[in-house]
């Protein structure tokens, strides 16, 4: 009867460890976290008003501003789902700083081309669309920007949607399963391998 290979069984020990190691990351840290911070979020629609902040600020998500686009630099459309595509306006602000983005509303047209030019907006703190794939932003640690929605279409635009709290992922629960799954999955495959060896 051949022994139990030394080598392997420390490979397999250390790699289940690790999975289970990383599934309780996610079951007792990450998903308490994001917990808390989903529960500030649904808070902040209820808070006073701010002015746009200058720099990203992902506890502000939800939270209603204003502020004043001094000149629109660019335009462009975005998807928006079942409501087509969404006006995003660049704008400088007149202050120091990267500006502000303001999606002023809705279009089922795709070649919408109405002009804005700019002034005071209020509305919800929502992310600003991001061009980076999931790879790049796995490297990529630049924080998204924000953008500001307004309440009031601009001419020509439907009306923008609510602040959606289901938008924000909360999936470190399911992590963890898989995780824990994986490590279950490598401790059976390596005890068939052995038996089967022996």
């Amino acid at each position: 009867m051949k022994r139990i290979p030394i080598v392997s069984t420390i490979v397999v020990v250390i790699a289940v460890a690790a999975m289970i190691a990383l599934g309780l990351w996610q079951l007792l840290d990450r998903a308490p976290k994001k917990d808390a911070y989903i529960a500030q979020l649904a808070a902040n629609p209820a808070k006073p008003p701010i002015a746009f902040p200058d720099l990203p600020d992902e506890t502000l998500l939800f939270r209603r501003a204003s502020g004043l686009c001094v000149e629109p630099v660019a335009q462009r459309l975005a998807g928006a789902g079942a409501a087509g595509f969404r006006l995003i306006v660049e704008c400088r602000t007149g202050a120091e700083g990267p500006g502000m983005i303001v999606q002023l509303g809705t279009t089922p047209d795709p070649k919408f081309a109405g002009r804005w030019t700019g002034g005071p907006v209020s509305g919800f703190i929502s992310h600003a669309p991001d061009s980076r794939s999931l790879i790049g932003s796995l490297f990529d640690r630049t924080p998204q920007r924000l953008m500001l929605v307004a309440d009031t279409p601009a001419l020509g635009l439907g009306a923008n949607g609510k602040p959606d709290l289901s938008s924000v992922p909360n999936n470190h629960l399911s992590y963890a399963v898989q995780w824990f799954f994986f490590a279950a999955i490598a401790a059976v495959i390596y005890v068939l391998a052995v038996r089967r060896r022996r």
